[in-house]
């Protein structure tokens, strides 16, 4: 856990956060548009996306050692090649490949790898991973902007290159280990079987479906009101800088967000938790729509950003608890092709629906019954699964 803790820091921090950073240095050095510059990333999440059940199926496999070593190795080559790019084509093609290793590095592989290693206390890990990874945007966005002011930013990336490169690889190639069984809490219970459905199984029930579509449509509208939220709040009057600020105290709601996912989901169940955060959104996302009829934007900051936190937990916590440990690889990675891709034309997507539909307003009313929906669907198939057997081989 404490290995993994600290390469997700790192590996978010430099193979991700970063770009954002450099954005605007790298559209003077260039050239090019910002929604030129852009693309590279988007173009980069779709690969990770459709990585993911190929990189799933080697977890399942192999365990997590060698995939998130050399996912380390590429990364570090791909910075520095980064670093080096002077044209639109080399940017996207280095981007390309850098979803390659995004899939072997970030939350799905460590996900899988806590799955394989804790039949008991899962939750609790999985929300001390994502805690750390939380990190990761509070610790290099400084770090990365402090580089960039004193060295330029292809000087900055190939530090941040060589510092992945000494940090995360050796931790994953000396610390990450092939699946156990962590000890039982309680002396008196057995350990559990590795049991679990396979992919192909999994994608003939109605359950994978309907998770899947959930978890896209939640990802859609995290990286809509990511994007969109602040030019939505400017045109409604407020200054750049209070539509910025309540962006961001999205973001930090996600800590307290996730610290209560664990009891929540002790209180109502995995698919129960997973429903009511779906509704939460959807309420987050009306509430977003209706804005200058309500007295401030702590209620929206609150639901979103609790909301959003929990989500990336309930992707992980779900597909274990539905389908079991053994395929968890193959099957988060499925669903995740779904949530990621998603994540990836969330962007270009809204922009698209707000154009078609006349405005932001009815593009988050859309949303938040689209999500809510979803929630609701989810819910249906939990109480299906209870009443069938509380399994997806039932549905």
């Amino acid at each position: 856990m404490a290995a993994l803790s600290v390469t997700e820091i790192i590996s978010w921090g430099i193979a991700y956060y970063s770009f954002p950073v450099v954005l605007r240095a790298m559209e003077r050095d260039l050239g090019a548009s910002r929604a030129a510059v852009t693309g590279a990333l988007s173009v980069a999440l779709a690969v990770s996306a459709l990585a993911g059940i190929p990189v799933g199926r080697w977890l399942d496999r192999h365990g997590p050692r060698a995939l998130m070593t050399t996912g380390s190795c590429l990364a570090a080559g791909l910075l520095l090649a980064w670093s080096r790019v002077h044209s639109l084509g080399a940017l996207y093609l280095v981007w390309g490949a850098m979803g390659l290793a995004m899939a072997a590095i970030l939350y799905e592989p460590a996900f899988a790898a806590i799955v394989q290693w804790f039949p008991y206390r899962r939750d609790r890990a999985l929300l001390i991973l994502t805690l750390a990874g939380g990190l990761a945007s509070t610790i290099f966005l400084p770090i990365t902007a402090a580089l960039l002011e004193r060295f330029g930013w292809r000087t900055a990336i190939e530090m941040l290159a060589v510092f992945l490169a000494v940090t995360t690889v050796p931790i994953h190639a000396l610390v990450l280990r092939p699946a156990r069984t962590v000890p039982s809490p309680k002396a008196t219970l057995p350990e559990p079987e590795v049991e679990g459905m396979p992919l192909g199984a999994a994608m003939r029930t109605a359950v994978f479906w309907i998770l899947a579509f959930a978890f896209a449509v939640s990802s859609f509208v995290a990286v809509t009101v990511s994007v969109h939220a602040i030019p939505y709040l400017t045109l409604l009057g407020y200054s750049s800088t209070y539509a910025a600020a309540a962006v961001g105290w999205m973001g930090a709601m996600q800590l307290p967000g996730r610290l209560l996912f664990v009891p929540i989901t002790s209180w109502l169940g995995a698919n129960k938790a997973t429903a009511s955060i779906f509704l939460a959104q959807g309420a987050g996302m009306a509430l977003l729509a209706m804005v200058t009829r309500l007295p401030g934007l702590i209620p929206v900051i609150v639901l979103l950003g609790a909301a959003n936190g929990m989500a990336t937990l309930a992707r992980a916590t779900t597909t274990a608890e539905v389908f079991g440990r053994r395929y968890y690889g193959s099957l988060n990675g499925a669903i995740g092709l779904w949530a990621n891709g998603a994540r990836s034309v969330g962007p270009v997507g809204a922009s698209l629906l707000g154009a078609w539909l006349g405005g932001y307003e009815r593009v988050f009313w859309v949303l938040a019954a689209v999500v809510a929906f979803a929630g609701l669907t989810v819910l249906t198939a939990a109480a299906a699964m209870r009443r069938r057997g509380s399994s997806a081989h039932t549905l």
